[in-house]
């Protein structure tokens, strides 16, 4: 028995990459299994299910959110069967991979796209010819000459899981904080074949299609033949996403995109930073006006859902410049604005600059920045709490009304001055129930009218049981009473915010 394993962040995912090693296994695909559990599970428990399939290999997939949990269940299976042989591949081990914890508990260890290698290798094990060396690096190979994967999303997962699929691997840019910066160029799959699996996907049920392709909009005609196979079917409940370059958008592509309902499309846009010297110091080419006019039609005259990245941490980004950037996206009405933390993933050029700008990471997965020269620790502690906050308040959708009012015209001065506030009330930032969140709100506009009625269309769409004035009544009894004070920010923070 040949098991394909891995620890998904969550149980609404499920891994394209394990669908990818089964479809290419050939004539060992009969006796292959994949089994996928969630981190969240204890690892001993994952390490009974694997052991009661009574594999001879097992193969796992291994990413920046599961390391840990993974070793964890690694070294019970290693004291339990020391005969199992375990392959680990994916990014986390791919580079920098003797550094990996994972790296003693495991027999082989492939770099690389494993698609067509980790066949082989099971092979040659069963084989008993095993490779002399414990490090495998795939030879690289063009998508088209890999067996497509999709016939093995089942009928559960098309029914209750996020279906990813891609066009295209690779990506031509080189933005040194992203793995797809090594690759050499981006490379299509067989459009024909591509599209066939697809109809294949429709008609066995599936409407949600997450499309992985680190640049979707690369290949005019590419993209124009995906959205129009797309628009020939019934839109009504269908639901795409797309990762998209923010500065390459042409009118034939826009037309399409125009024919698009609302709830349809959700576009990932990275912008990542709106600083030019940041830009050309992470080698991230990116046209700033053409960026612009793109995201302000997208949130203008389309039905598109804009979903934006913006990394704070970025060698040179300082507080002020982070802070511009974030209110930039407000001013362009774009519906998520995903405010991430810079992390060193392993491999990436991003590692050059940390003498240059004193740029500490954490040591642990997922190895996010701590400090630079620009922000020192205790800034990018603050940016990870609005982070958190934002996700929660924002981008849950849940205070449309109210959120405009709140972040007035420095939104993000604003919000961050909410955030430290909130954290100073609550000492938390996750687990905080919605009834609480309206409560904790209501106490730090004070006695702001026109939020207080706002905040009250809010809440009556949110769901929870009970007259407004009574759920805020219980933590806030006086409702004239002023909120506390936030804390204030030292001097060298007001003068990169001034």
């Amino acid at each position: 028995m040949i098991l394909l394993s891995t620890l998904n962040a969550r149980y609404i995912h499920c891994s394209l990459g394990l669908r990818y090693l089964y479809a290419n296994l050939g004539e060992l695909q009969p006796d292959s299994k994949i089994l996928e559990f969630m981190i969240s599970q204890r690892p001993i428990d994952i390490a009974e299910q694997i052991l009661q399939q009574q594999p001879k290999i097992v193969g796992f997939g291994v990413y920046i959110w599961n390391l840990q949990q993974t070793r964890e269940v690694m070294s019970i299976l290693k004291a339990l069967r020391p005969d199992l042989v375990i392959v680990l591949g994916g990014p986390e081990i791919s580079y920098e991979t003797e550094q990996s914890p994972a790296y003693p508990l495991a027999d082989y260890i492939i770099t690389g796209q494993a698609d067509l290698a980790f066949a082989r290798l099971c092979r040659d094990v069963l084989a008993q010819r095993p490779p002399l060396l414990k490090i495998i690096e795939a030879e690289p190979r063009h998508p088209r000459e890999l067996t497509l994967p999709y016939d093995y999303y089942s009928d559960e997962d098309i029914r209750q899981r996020v279906l990813y699929v891609e066009a295209s691997r690779g990506c031509p840019f080189k933005c040194e904080f992203c793995l797809s910066s090594l690759d050499k160029t981006a490379q299509a799959f067989e459009l024909e074949a591509f599209l066939q699996a697809m109809e294949d996907l429709y008609q066995r049920g599936a409407r949600h299609f997450k499309f992985v392709d680190r640049t979707f909009n690369l290949n005019l005609k590419t993209s124009q033949r995906i959205l129009q196979f797309f628009l020939d079917k019934p839109l009504d409940d269908l639901f795409l996403h797309f990762e998209l370059i923010p500065d390459r958008l042409p009118e034939p592509l826009k037309k399409l995109i125009e024919q698009f309902p609302p709830g349809c499309l959700q576009f990932e846009i990275g912008i990542q930073s709106f600083n030019p010297p940041v830009q050309d110091l992470i080698s991230r080419r990116q046209d700033h006006q053409k960026t612009i006019d793109n995201l302000s039609y997208l949130s203008q005259q389309t039905r598109v859902h804009l979903h934006t990245d913006l990394i704070a941490g970025l060698p040179g980004e300082d507080l002020q410049s982070f802070a511009r950037g974030f209110d930039l996206l407000i001013e362009l009405q774009v519906q998520e604005i995903q405010v991430g933390i810079l992390k060193r993933l392993r491999g990436t050029p991003i590692i050059r600059h940390s003498e240059a700008f004193k740029m500490v990471y954490n040591p642990n997965p997922p190895y996010t920045i701590l400090s630079t020269s620009t922000m020192d620790a205790e800034t990018l502690f603050r940016i990870n709490r609005f982070s958190r906050y934002w996700d929660m308040i924002a981008n849950a959708g849940r205070f449309s009304h109210s959120l405009p009012v709140l972040l007035g015209e420095q939104p993000f001065q604003r919000f961050m001055d909410f955030s430290d506030w909130l954290f100073a009330q609550t000492g938390q930032t996750h687990r905080i129930a919605l009834p609480r969140l309206f409560r904790l709100l209501y106490q730090f506009q004070g006695g702001n009218q026109e939020f207080s009625e706002k905040l009250q269309q809010d809440f009556h769409r949110s769901g929870i049981k009970g007259r407004f004035e009574h759920v805020i009544g219980q933590e806030h009894a006086d409702k004239n009473q002023p909120p506390k004070q936030p804390p204030q920010a030292s001097s060298r923070q007001q003068r990169h915010l001034a």
